[in-house]
């Protein structure tokens, strides 16, 4: 029977939105580890790294995931009916040398990051690993910053998700992370999942006693304070939309707007969402920068446009129109973020759907997911969108059907058809949709395929039956 989650405290969800992270630990008994040491060893010896069928090559693993440590983590960041990604990588260490800064990519794909919290990794470390053994390395508060150079050239003391066998971090998806370097040369396993949240939050999904937003002190450490984005987040996670808006009075409207397209990035963004908090002026303002041809002044704009409330609406229906496609983008990925106060654009949504640019589908089936409203007319937008040309197109429409439950049994037969898809992504995102659905026909379709397509976790070259 599956134990009550262990959801975070407050301390630790203010924690999260500030540094981007959290450090955890289960308490499996010694002899778990062993015995998972035991078998991820023999894999890699045998057989290499399983990529993907990690789970079903280690089925031991499936009792880290179901740890009230780890789950409770998971719902609490990323609310309780998260999914596990298709992706997955068992990342063996055994360089002498650190691993280069970077952002995951989405399994070699690209889409516009997220300051909320649609996306989390964990990274389980199954053995004792002190600094020596090259741990993962995390730069804090990076989440929500794009330039890499920025971080080299502003260099904090970096975070090792260093411990004892059991240890996890759990990471905003788009943190700046690394591998240290293994100076022991002993075998170093980092195994990494990556979740995705399927609703966007009501209220709290944590264990939360205090409404108010309250920066924590260990944020003095942080490169910026972001004040206006911490407050946001926390009131996003409780389930407000555009909390933010006309919050701020007597702004600076005319140094903020020029702190927006400021080379410094932190600074940016904090002008970016005090410009959403600051009103008419201020929304004009993000609206002049997001129709800039500098694409890094737009993307910034698009930040404070996504938490600035139902007045961005018209501003960004508007840009729709734009000849330019970062702009386009900018503004489909706002309206995402604004949830159900764009459903009204959702008829010109569902007409990029057939966008020359695959930038605009990718975005735009994505913001549709978002949405979810009018759904009838969502799930037509989302199943064109199954049937795209582009592999990402359709591989992002079987995700953002994960959102809609059973609403989305129209989409059924075209799910079935996606399962035949040649891309692996495709495949696998259209089975997640299928179970989340959760209809009749839904496990019709999704038990004849996974019967069909069934995996022995004991048959290997060495043992084919």
């Amino acid at each position: 029977m599956k134990q009550a989650p262990i959801l975070l405290t407050d301390e630790q969800m203010q924690a999260f939105i500030t540094k981007g992270y959290v450090v955890l630990k289960t308490d499996f008994e010694p002899d778990f580890h062993a015995k998972l040491m035991d078998e991820l060893n023999h894999v890699y010896e045998e057989e290499g790294n399983p990529g993907n069928n990690l789970l079903p090559r280690v089925p031991k693993l499936r009792n880290v995931f179901n740890h009230p440590a780890v789950d409770g983590a998971l719902q609490s960041v990323i609310g309780p009916n998260y999914l596990m990604h298709t992706h997955r990588h068992g990342h063996f260490n055994a360089a002498p040398e650190p691993g280069g800064w970077h952002k995951d990519s989405y399994w070699g794909y690209n889409r516009m990051r997220n300051h909320h919290p649609w996306w989390a990794m964990i990274m389980y470390f199954p053995q004792n690993t002190p600094p020596e053994l090259g741990p993962t390395s995390v730069m804090p508060g990076t989440q929500n910053y794009a330039s890499r150079i920025f971080i080299e050239d502003e260099m904090k003391e970096e975070v090792l998700a260093s411990g004892e066998a059991g240890t996890f971090i759990l990471i905003h998806y788009d943190i700046w992370h690394r591998a240290t370097a293994n100076t022991l040369g002993q075998p170093r396993y980092m195994l990494k999942f990556e979740f995705m949240r399927t609703e966007a939050p009501v209220a709290p999904s944590w264990n939360n006693e205090n409404e108010e937003w309250k920066t924590p002190s260990s944020a003095n450490e942080l490169f910026y304070q972001h004040e206006e984005m911490w407050n946001e987040t926390w009131d996003w996670l409780s389930g407000k939309v555009g909390a933010i808006a006309e919050t701020r009075k007597n702004s600076d409207v005319a140094k903020l707007s020029a702190l927006l397209i400021e080379d410094n990035e932190p600074e940016a963004i904090n002008a970016a969402y005090q410009l959403a908090a600051s009103g008419d002026d201020g929304i004009s303002e993000l609206e002049k920068a997001l129709h800039s041809t500098q694409l890094k002044d737009s993307r910034v704009a698009a930040y404070g446009l996504s938490v600035a409330g139902e007045k961005a609406i018209p501003i960004l229906e508007k840009a729709l129109e734009s000849n330019q496609e970062s702009t386009i983008v900018n503004a489909v990925f706002a309206l995402g973020e604004l949830r159900y106060l764009s459903s009204p654009v959702v008829r010109k949504l569902n007409e990029l759907v057939n966008h020359p640019s695959l930038k605009v589908r990718h975005v735009v089936v994505d913001a549709l997911g978002m949405i979810q409203e009018p759904t009838e007319e969502v799930l037509a937008g989302l199943i064109r969108a199954l049937k795209d040309e582009d592999i990402q197109t359709r591989f992002t429409a079987g995700l953002a059907l994960c959102h809609f439950g059973t609403e989305a049994d129209v989409a059924v037969p075209h799910l079935a058809e996606a399962l035949k898809d040649e891309d692996r992504y495709v495949r696998g995102h259209a089975v997640e949709a299928l179970n989340y659905i959760n209809t009749d026909a839904a496990k019709e379709v999704l038990i004849d395929y996974l019967l069909a397509s069934r995996w022995c976790a004991s048959t290997t070259p060495a043992s084919t039956f």
